[in-house]
């Protein structure tokens, strides 16, 4: 009986020891803004590469037209 209440206190110890709603709360805030920091970071990689790949077809069409007006002396 006595094992019983020692691991009744010990469970109850560590019951009340858990963080509070004020820490969970805390943590889910940073949580949160970690996350849309990851996708800000996502977002702006994916713009970069699509003005990159705009501009590689900008180059091609100058290059393009360049190279297919007649020359003429």
């Amino acid at each position: 009986m006595k094992k019983f209440f020692l691991f009744l206190s010990v469970a109850a110890f560590m019951v009340a020891c858990g963080p509070s709603a004020e820490e969970q709360a805390a943590e889910q805030k940073r949580l949160d803004s970690l996350k849309q920091d990851s996708i800000m970071k996502v977002q702006a990689e994916e713009q970069r590469i699509q003005d990159s790949i705009a501009a590689a077809q900008a180059d091609t069409l100058a290059v393009d037209s360049t190279a297919a007006a007649p020359v003429t002396k």
